[in-house]
């Protein structure tokens, strides 16, 4: 086992320890044992994951003592729904799983994010623990308390700030990955080094066997990003909104792709969408998104908006943004690399998507 990294994260209702290494999935429960202080707990996973680590948490819980319930639900984000809310809460009632007992999410950015919300909402309040298996979910998903869900018209619109207690992320299950997945994550890599991380920029940069080679540290880097932001700002009343670069174009994109594009190959997409934005409203130098988009491409991440996708439907759904304000969708822009200029209004949406060739 080898740790290189232990973060505390100060936020005004908690802080919580970040806990990333590689091997540390095999001592899940001894590290999990100061935080569950009663007797139940629940491993959620879904079908994937389960096949691939959910023995390995079992021994650890096992071996420290910790007894548990498995709740298995399947893949894909359309199981971050109101549909798939009520089947955890129904199999937390199965469980149960009492006010005060933890949640443990094995899994992406889906698990994460929807037993999250499971847990700041079931019996009114559990506990709930982290334990990430995709780059994603590593360096975004995982970190910060965004919790929720989709609804049809759109992404995350039902949701809450519900820190977790615990997060433990061991790189070494990344190499599990389908290179499509493991790609898609990259994309949140990228936009951490473009609003916070030349040097990550520049290693994401080279290229995607260099990237291969050093995904330890690319989570690291790109994990220290989202903590330093969400350390100054955890319930995203000001810079903490830098992290939605690339997100209001490709949560619409994603969405009126019927999820067909993953959700970091719609935040590559829309990243470029709205760095050219960005230039023309000369907030970014000419040449600004070409230089994100190079690195994209050298990922095989898209950077185009699918031809057969309607505009008419990509605009609707940004104009449900949970970002909007006063009517007016919000954009995070960027300027130059580790810098981004939040809260851009801006009215005319089809205007954010006159390049898209």
């Amino acid at each position: 086992m080898s740790v290189f990294g232990r973060v505390a994260v100060p936020l005004k209702s908690r802080s919580y320890d970040i806990v990333v290494g590689s091997g540390l999935l095999a001592d899940t429960g001894k590290l999990l044992k100061d935080v569950i202080s009663r007797p139940r707990t629940a491993v959620v996973t879904d079908a994937n994951v389960a096949d691939l680590y959910l023995a390995d948490i079992a021994k650890s819980m096992n071996d420290s003592h910790i007894a548990f319930s498995e709740i298995i639900l399947p893949p894909g984000e359309q199981t971050k729904s109101f549909d798939g809310l009520m089947e955890l809460a129904d199999q937390l009632l199965s469980a149960r799983i009492e006010r005060g007992d933890t949640i443990i999410a094995l899994g992406g950015g889906v698990v994460s994010d929807l037993a999250g919300f499971s847990a700041a909402t079931f019996m009114r309040g559990c506990k709930w623990a982290s334990v990430p298996t995709s780059m994603l979910a590593m360096v975004d998903a995982s970190i910060g308390g965004k919790t929720g869900f989709d609804l049809p018209q759109g992404k995350n619109l039902v949701g809450a700030f519900y820190p977790p207690s615990f997060v433990l992320s061991d790189p070494n299950v990344l190499t599990s990955l389908p290179a499509r997945e493991l790609r898609a994550g990259m994309a949140e890599v990228v936009k951490h080094g473009v609003i916070a991380d030349k040097e990550l920029f520049d290693l994401c940069a080279k290229g995607w066997k260099p990237v291969t080679e050093t995904l330890a540290e690319l989570v690291r880097r790109g994990m220290a990003v989202k903590v330093k932001v969400i350390e100054e700002d955890p319930y995203e009343q000001g810079e903490r909104a830098a992290l939605n670069f690339g997100h209001t174009v490709g949560h619409a994109v994603e969405v009126v792709s019927n999820f067909d594009l993953l959700h970091g190959e719609a935040i590559a997409i829309g990243m470029i969408a709205e760095a050219r934005l960005a230039e023309r409203l000369s907030i970014a130098d000419d040449g600004f998104a070409d230089t994100i988009k190079e690195v994209l491409f050298g990922l095989n991440l898209p950077v185009h908006i699918p031809e057969n996708l309607s505009q008419d439907q990509i605009i609707l759904a940004m104009n449900k943004d949970k970002k909007k304000s006063n009517g007016l969708v919000r954009f995070a822009l960027p300027v130059r690399i580790g810098q981004t200029r939040i809260g851009v209004e801006i009215n005319n949406l089809g205007s954010v998507l006159e390049e898209r060739k």
